[in-house]
């Protein structure tokens, strides 16, 4: 019998063409610890598997452990990690596929495990369920489709053991709830609270990368732009009602309140003041010179003794949720503290006021609020003229025009709901309007979010969230734009070149 000669780190790329993109970005990332929310049937085990197989056979390479939560996905993983094997050719020593039996802790519960062994001395071992004695092993461990084991979290605890040796942690599912671990895994990760990488591949994004024509290719059918839309349409109505959870990584059971009001009660302060400017209609219409003296007077008796009194030796962020009639524009200025704590010296909400006005406030504020780092600005409709000007003043660096969408919500309201949960963002005015603007976030498709409806706010007027998209906004700030202490001192002695007329 020949024996077949293991490869090495340049036999062969870790991510060969034949896998798709988002296969090969998947491949390509070599974080300790990696995770993805997928959609069905988009062939991310199989790419894991070609990984796999050239981990398994390299000399410097270690033993890789799948771990499904039934035999047939065992059975489908250890074959794919052997096709793998021939298909890239001298790679490899005799292909061995055998049945073992572990025990299971002091249960002593037998369970079955398929094996392939390489030339290199390491193996794949695929296992049909969860064992308990994963920290006496090293390598690589595979959770595939997590959210379906019965104790992901203690799963995972076994697992994270393999770090401390070199060893890596793949785990893949997609979406069985809203209340599943796997889901709060991913929250988790964007929260910030584990320092994972994060995939997420969605049966949209997979088609983007030529999933459909793969299909085409593998099952000998002519590809066009018609066979793919019916297809498409075909999945997603076999699917049916759990289409957005199968194939778009929505999780189920997605309605209701996202920020419980026990939780936003306790980061409120009575000492913390809300400013309130309304203005009527026939405010509007009076010519600028006026309307700007008026406003000018209600900055030199208001607004500046605020910012006056403000601890100059703090870093200062806001979140802006911009408004013309209707609802309110919402400002919230963050001092963040010595500690990293974040917190509002006040909010300051502008009903009805025109849009030279509305520069003429946060042009001030901007300028008083002390060692400024960050400002994001709702870049939405109207708010985007709001935003490109204060970019202008004080450079975009300084100032980000911020689109809303759904994939800027996921993203980044995780670290905000973290930032309340932990205390590191506190004392909100303890004010009824400030909380149901809060209590506004639902999830929408999985992803929380102010919904198009609106609320009534204590003066009987409309409300849209405001303050909690500013809120969150201002949070956003001191996270995304904190830019540094020297290129701060630089950027005012420019601002203050910009600034000599003022208001």
């Amino acid at each position: 019998m020949t024996t077949k000669q293991p490869i090495t780190d340049n036999t062969l790329s870790r991510s060969p063409m034949v896998l798709l993109p988002y296969q090969q970005r998947w491949c390509a990332d070599t974080s300790a610890v990696k995770v993805c929310e997928k959609s069905r049937r988009i062939g991310l085990t199989w790419g894991e598997a070609a990984d796999s197989a050239l981990l398994a056979a390299k000399t410097n390479g270690m033993n890789v452990w799948y771990v499904g939560y039934n035999k047939d996905m065992a059975l489908e993983f250890i074959h794919d990690c052997g096709n793998w094997a021939k298909f890239y050719g001298l790679v490899a020593g005799e292909i061995e596929e055998t049945e073992e039996v572990f025990v299971d802790g002091d249960d002593r519960q037998a369970i079955l495990a398929f094996v392939i062994r390489f030339a290199s001395g390491h193996r794949i071992t695929a296992l049909s369920s969860r064992p308990n004695n994963l920290r006496g092993k090293q390598g690589r461990v595979i959770l595939d489709e997590a959210a379906f084991h019965e104790s992901l979290s203690e799963l995972l605890k076994s697992a994270m053991a393999l770090l401390m040796w070199g060893g890596q942690v793949h785990i893949i599912s997609t979406h069985d709830g809203v209340d599943n671990a796997f889901n709060e895994l991913v929250n988790d990760i964007r929260a910030g609270k584990k320092p994972y990488s994060l995939h997420r591949i969605s049966f949209d994004d997979a088609i983007a990368d030529g999933l459909y024509q793969r299909i085409c290719l593998r099952r000998g059918i002519e590809w066009t732009a018609d066979g793919e839309i019916e297809w498409i349409a075909d999945i997603r109505a076999s699917y049916g009602e759990d289409a957005k959870e199968e194939l778009d990584c929505i999780p189920k059971n997605g309605g209701g309140k996202w920020l419980n009001r026990a939780l936003i009660e306790s980061r409120m302060s009575p000492y913390t003041p809300v400013i309130r400017l309304d203005k009527s209609d026939e405010f509007a219409l009076l010519p600028e010179y006026n309307r700007a003296k008026e406003i000018n007077d209600w900055i030199t008796d208001t607004l500046e003794p605020l910012l006056d009194g403000l601890d100059k030796s703090r870093i200062s962020f806001v979140g802006e949720d911009f408004a013309r009639s209707g609802d309110k524009t919402v400002i919230v200025p963050l001092l963040q503290y010595p500690n990293l704590i974040l917190k509002p010296p006040f909010i300051l909400e502008l009903g009805n006021m025109p849009f030279a006005q509305q520069e003429q406030i946060m042009t001030t504020l901007l300028k008083g609020l002390p060692n400024l780092r960050g400002g994001a600005f709702d870049a939405r409709g109207n708010g985007q003229s709001l935003a490109e000007k204060m970019q202008d003043t004080f450079g975009a660096d300084i100032i980000e025009a911020i689109m809303l969408s759904e994939s800027w919500y996921r993203t980044h309201t995780a670290p905000f709901k973290s930032a309340l949960e932990d205390g590191t963002l506190t004392d909100l005015p303890k004010d009824e309007d400030i909380l149901n603007d809060l209590r506004a976030f639902e999830l929408v498709n999985g992803v929380p979010r102010i919904p198009t409806t609106r609320t009534q706010g204590t003066d009987g007027k409309k409300r849209h969230g405001d303050a909690g998209i500013a809120l969150l906004l201002a949070h956003y700030a001191s996270r995304e734009l904190n830019v540094g202490q020297i290129k701060v001192a630089t950027r005012k002695v420019k601002r203050k070149s910009k600034l000599t007329q003022g208001f």
